[in-house]
C-alpha cells in the first residue's frame, strides 16, 4: 500500500471542533492582518519622507522572500511538534516585525529607519508564512474526511480578505488620524491576540520521528504521484491572481476608464472569491477536486483569452466575476488534494513547498509580467497566461 494511502487509513482524526476552527481562522487574521498593515504603512512613511521608488521596491520584496527562505524550516518544525510551538515562534516574529517601526517613528529619516523598516518586513513577512503553514498543517490534520477537508478549507480561506480589512484598512486610518505610531502600535497588538486564540486548538501528541528523517529532503516529495502536477496547477493559478491585479489597471487605462471604475473591477473580483467560499462547504459534499479544478483552469484561461477584447467596463466586471468564482474556489481543492496524496508526517513539508512556489512566483511574475507589457503591450500577458492555464488544465488527469 503506498504510503500516503497507508497514512490516510489509520489514526484519523474525529473532526476539528467548532472552536478550534475559529482559532485558527482568528489566529491567521492576527498575523496576516499586522504584515499587510506594515506592507501598507512601511512604504507609505517611506514614501512621505522622500524615499525612491527603488527603496520602496526592495522593501516590498523583503516580504515574500523572507517567507521563501523560511517555508521549510517551519513546515518542518510544525510536522515534528504540532500547533503550538511554531505558531508561538510565528508570533513572535512577527509582532517584533510590527513593533520596530514603532522605534523608528522616533528617528530622522535615513538608513538606520531603512533598516528598521527592512527588518520589519523580513520579520512580518516571515513570520506570517510560518504561522500560515502551520495553521493550514492544523487544519487538514483535524479535518475528519475529505470532505470536512474542503469545509474547513474554504472557511480558512476567507481569513486573507479579512485580514486586509482588520490589517490594511485599520492601519490607512489610523495612520490619517492618529499617525504611523498608533498604526504600529495597533498591528503590534495583532499577532497577541493570535496568540491568545491559540489556546483553543487542541495539543498535538508530536508523533515518533521517522528513522530517516535526517536523510529525507523536500524535494522527494515531488516524486510521489499526483504531487508535482497538483503543485504545478497551483503555480499556474496562483500566477493568474497576479497577473489580473497587474494587468487590469493597466487595460483599464488603456479604455480611458476612471480611476474609481478601475477600482470597482478590482473589487468585485475579492467579492466573488468570498462568496465562492461561503458556497463551498454547502456544496463540498457533491464536489470531486480534480474535476472543480479542471473546470476552473478551463474557465479563467477563457477568460484571459476574452479580457483584451473587452471595452465595457460592466463586461470587465461581469469577467473579473467570473474568475472570482473560479479562482475562488480553487484553494480548498489544492489544500485538500494536498492533504490526501501526502505522507501523514510530511504535511508541513508539503505546505512549505505549495508556499515556496507561490511566494517565489509573486516575486518573479510580476517582473516578467512588466518586461513583456513594456515591450509588447498588456493583451499578450493575458493571452499567453490564458492559454497557459487552459493548456495545464491537462495536469488535472494526474490526480
Amino acid at each position: 500500500m503506498p504510503e500516503a494511502a497507508q497514512a490516510s487509513s489509520t489514526d484519523q482524526p474525529a473532526g476539528l471542533p467548532p472552536r478550534a476552527l475559529l482559532a485558527l481562522i482568528g489566529g491567521q487574521i492576527g498575523l496576516h492582518g499586522a504584515m499587510a498593515g506594515v506592507r501598507l504603512a512601511a512604504p507609505l512613511q517611506l514614501l512621505q519622507q522622500g524615499g525612491s521608488a527603488l527603496s520602496v521596491g526592495l522593501l516590498m520584496a523583503l516580504f515574500a522572500v523572507s517567507a521563501v527562505l523560511l517555508a521549510l524550516a517551519a513546515g518542518r518544525m510544525a510536522d515534528r511538534h504540532g500547533y503550538h510551538r511554531p505558531m508561538r515562534a510565528a508570533v513572535a516574529m512577527t509582532a517584533l516585525g510590527a513593533g520596530l517601526p514603532v522605534l523608528g517613528t522616533w528617528l530622522a529619516p535615513g538608513a538606520l529607519q531603512w533598516l528598521l523598516l527592512g527588518l520589519a518586513a523580513v520579520l512580518c513577512g516571515g513570520g506570517a508564512n510560518v504561522g500560515l503553514i502551520t495553521i493550514q498543517r492544523t487544519a487538514g490534520r483535524n479535518a475528519g474526511n475529505a470532505v470536512e477537508r474542503m469545509r474547513v478549507f474554504s472557511w480558512l480561506g476567507l481569513a486573507p480578505a479579512l485580514s486586509n480589512v482588520v490589517g490594511a484598512v485599520s492601519a490607512g486610518a489610523l495612520i490619517d488620524l492618529a499617525g504611523f505610531r498608533a498604526a504600529y502600535l495597533f498591528l503590534f497588538a495583532l499577532p497577541l491576540c493570535a496568540a491568545v486564540l491559540a489556546r483553543s486548538v487542541p495539543r498535538e501528541t508530536p508523533p515518533p520521528r521517522p528513522r530517516d528523517a535526517g536523510r529525507r529532503k523536500a524535494w522527494d516529495l515531488l516524486r510521489l504521484p499526483g504531487i508535482g502536477s497538483l503543485l504545478g496547477i497551483n503555480w499556474l493559478l496562483s500566477a493568474c491572481w497576479d497577473v489580473h491585479s497587474f494587468a487590469v489597471p493597466i487595460l483599464g487605462h488603456e479604455r480611458g476608464f476612471s480611476a474609481s471604475t478601475i477600482g470597482l473591477i478590482l473589487g468585485v473580483f475579492p467579492l466573488a472569491v468570498t462568496g465562492v467560499r461561503v458556497l463551498i462547504p454547502l456544496m463540498a459534499a457533491r464536489l470531486q477536486p480534480a474535476v472543480v479544478l479542471r473546470a476552473a483552469m478551463l474557465s479563467t484561461g477563457a477568460v484571459f483569452m476574452l479580457y483584451p477584447f473587452i471595452h465595457s467596463p460592466w463586461l470587465m466586471g461581469a469577467c473579473a466575476t467570473v474568475l472570482g468564482l473560479t479562482l475562488g474556489c480553487v484553494q480548498p481543492m489544492i489544500m485538500s488534494t494536498l492533504h490526501a496524496l501526502t505522507p501523514h508526517d510530511r504535511h508541513g513539508e508539503a505546505l512549505a513547498l505549495r508556499s515556496m512556489t507561490i511566494n517565489a512566483a509573486s516575486t518573479l511574475m510580476p517582473l516578467l509580467f512588466g518586461a513583456t507589457g513594456a515591450a509588447l503591450g498588456v493583451a499578450p500577458v493575458f493571452w499567453v497566461m490564458g492559454a497557459a492555464v487552459g493548456l495545464g488544465a491537462r495536469l488535472t488527469r494526474r490526480l
